[in-house]
């Protein structure tokens, strides 16, 4: 069965936005950018809610045609092209997009059929709102966190309203030079 995993930059203090969804606090570089991209070239499918989705389409579709376009943008458009592309939104409407399936009501069973098809994980980008439903549900099997050295006080929280208890296994952990660290676990089920 795939699993779905959220993939979220969150600060010291449980963050994952500011208080209006700032993100200019996130620290991304080279390093990072290279080590992500090599999990991410092994997934083929993505997970958003509607305006991470709305944001990652506006950029990513021609990010690697502009002439100025980093080797990260090269990469992560090729990437996002191929990839199939699941949404969660009650606003939008499957008019035919390409590599995408929007999904609007029935989330858990359509989510479990999704995650009974073959292909690899499925990576939830982002997606505060999106992830607060699928934990209520249940429905996420692990967490790949990169913490940022920050505190930021207030803010859009990783977690919310939990109901039971989360129990996650460490899987890896890895120190970046610019003082992020990466924590990938599973839920404990």
């Amino acid at each position: 069965m795939r699993k779905i995993i959220s993939f979220m930059h969150i600060s010291l203090d449980g963050f994952v936005a500011g208080p209006n969804g700032e993100m200019n606090w996130i620290n991304v570089d080279e390093e990072i950018f290279d080590f992500v991209g090599k999990r991410i070239s092994q997934t083929d499918t993505a997970l958003y809610g509607r305006k991470t989705y709305q944001m990652m389409e506006n950029y990513w579709p021609n990010a690697g045609n502009k002439p100025d376009a980093s080797n990260h943008d090269i990469e992560h458009s090729k990437w996002y092209n191929g990839a199939h592309k699941i949404v969660l939104s009650k606003m939008l409407k499957d008019a035919n997009l390409a590599k995408t399936t929007i999904i609007s009501d029935n989330i858990a069973d359509r989510i479990n059929e999704i995650k009974q098809m073959d292909g690899t994980e499925i990576l939830l980008f982002g997606s505060p709102t999106t992830t607060h439903s699928l934990i209520q549900q249940n429905l996420i099997d692990g967490y790949w966190l990169f913490v940022n050295p920050v505190v930021l006080g207030q803010g859009i929280p990783l977690f919310v309203d939990i109901k039971d208890k989360i129990k996650l296994n460490l899987l890896t952990t890895r120190q970046f030079s610019s003082g992020v660290t990466e924590l990938n676990y599973t839920v404990d089920k």
